[in-house]
């Protein structure tokens, strides 16, 4: 039975008016229009719904009652409607996303923190995993969205560039490097370097890089966290390449800053060029849309990490 909603709001305001022409006034629709609405939905019912004379309209019992049914079954899809409708302005709900661990450690808190201050009755539930899991959460359908560095592969997924960072040596104040305010990729051959392991999104970009401009540079520890790489090179073990949002907040401008711990050696942070980067961003499943909360926390980790890469 092929029978629309519009007909069934037409036959509603006819059969509760009793006039096609009140009718038509209700719905802002001329008289044909509602007289054909009405004849199509008796067509497609094969029943006679109303009676037609001169003066007035009335029900049959067939109208009747298809109109008791049919006005609360209306009024329940109103009701729900408006209530989907207010959720694109609610601000209320979880929303879970995934994110590999310099991402974890150095750009979600602050949006959470952020989250918490513009959106309190908002819960971001971070999920903090190897890039290749955060992927997998997001095609699985376990989180809303995932925090990535720019995947080999992901034709299947919807991406958005949120930011792109440069990366940056790390090294101890007593280096010849450190007198550079920048240091060329070409320098660091020969040099022994601590990396972040090929579970990160970066690895496969600083691997490109070195050997790109002809850095033949030897990695002596592959490590999961930019906090051990830190402790690592304090200790002489060697120098680093990391993304700009890894370099804490307490160092300063990546140009010409330091930080000291009690006791301990000052790490500085230089600029490498040529300039090299990374593109962070949102992805989620092709075909599924966020929900508006979950709009909203996407909107958030993309404006936050603009500011982060400006402080």
């Amino acid at each position: 039975m092929n029978v629309s909603l519009r007909q069934l709001r037409v036959f509603v305001a006819v059969a509760e008016s009793s006039s096609f022409s009140r009718a038509a006034d209700a719905l802002a629709l001329t008289q044909p229009a509602v007289s054909r609405n009405v004849t199509d939905l008796e067509q497609a019912m094969g029943l006679q719904l109303l009676h037609r004379t001169t003066r007035e309209v009335e029900l049959t019992e067939a109208g009747r009652l298809l109109l008791g049914s049919v006005s609360r079954v209306l009024e329940d899809l109103d009701a729900c409607l408006q209530e989907v409708q207010g959720l694109a302005t609610q601000r209320k709900g979880r929303v879970k996303v995934a994110s590999s661990p310099t991402l974890s450690a150095h750009l979600l808190p602050q949006c959470i923190a952020r989250g918490k201050q513009q959106m309190p009755d908002v819960n971001i539930q971070l999920l903090d995993r190897i890039q290749s899991d955060v992927l997998l959460s997001v095609r699985s359908g376990e989180v809303d969205f995932g925090v990535v560095i720019d995947p080999s592969e992901k034709q299947d997924l919807d991406a958005q560039t949120i930011v792109a960072e440069p990366f940056c040596l790390v090294c101890l104040s007593s280096h010849r490097l450190a007198r550079k305010k920048e240091v060329h990729w070409a320098d660091l051959a020969g040099q022994p370097l601590v990396l972040l392991d090929h579970a990160s999104g970066s690895r496969r970009l600083i691997d490109a890089a070195l050997q790109a401009h002809g850095a033949a540079a030897s990695v002596v520890q592959d490590v999961g966290h930019t906090a051990t790489i830190y402790s690592m090179v304090q200790q002489g073990l060697g120098l680093s390449v990391v993304p700009r949002l890894a370099i804490p907040v307490g160092w300063g401008k990546q140009a010409a800053t330091s930080s000291k711990s009690a006791g301990s050696a000052v790490l500085l942070s230089r600029r490498l060029v040529p300039r090299v980067q990374r593109s962070i961003m949102l992805v989620k499943r092709q075909q599924r849309e966020l929900s508006p909360v979950a709009h909203l926390v996407w909107d958030l980790i993309a404006a936050e990490a603009l500011n982060l890469l400006d402080e």
